[in-house]
């Protein structure tokens, strides 16, 4: 990873940076995580996405044990410095709930419906 963009990314306190994952192709987004310095790196340097998992306190390659991983297509830092969009090709789905995306609920006429089923069995 070039040095100007480690630099430029703005952690918060606690060492943190939001990441946005995008599907390259279709431009849905699929997920937001929180990387830190490490999995920035990692993720970089293997074109594997990696984030840091808070609740657990560690690395989360995420794809690691459900095989749904994120490849790096493209990464890029906003104006600010302190949000990622990552801009990945998806492998089976992105949400723990087996859908596409962790965003598959949406508010219509008042009330929150599903707008996305699983698209396959839970493992």
């Amino acid at each position: 990873m070039s040095a100007s963009l480690l630099d430029e990314v703005r952690y918060d306190a606690q060492g943190l940076v939001p990441a946005v994952a995008q599907d390259h192709a279709s431009g849905a987004v699929l997920m937001v995580a929180w990387m830190n310095a490490e999995s920035l790196k990692e993720t970089v340097a293997t074109g594997q996405v990696t984030y840091w998992s808070r609740s657990r306190q560690a690395l989360w390659r995420k794809g690691e044990t459900s095989g749904h991983r994120q490849r790096l297509k493209e990464l890029r830092l906003d104006c600010d410095g302190d949000t990622l969009l990552l801009l990945v090709e998806q492998v089976g789905p992105a949400c723990h709930t087996n859908r596409r995306s962790c965003f598959y609920r949406a508010l219509r006429d008042g009330a929150l419906v599903t707008i996305a089923e699983p698209i396959e069995d839970a493992p």
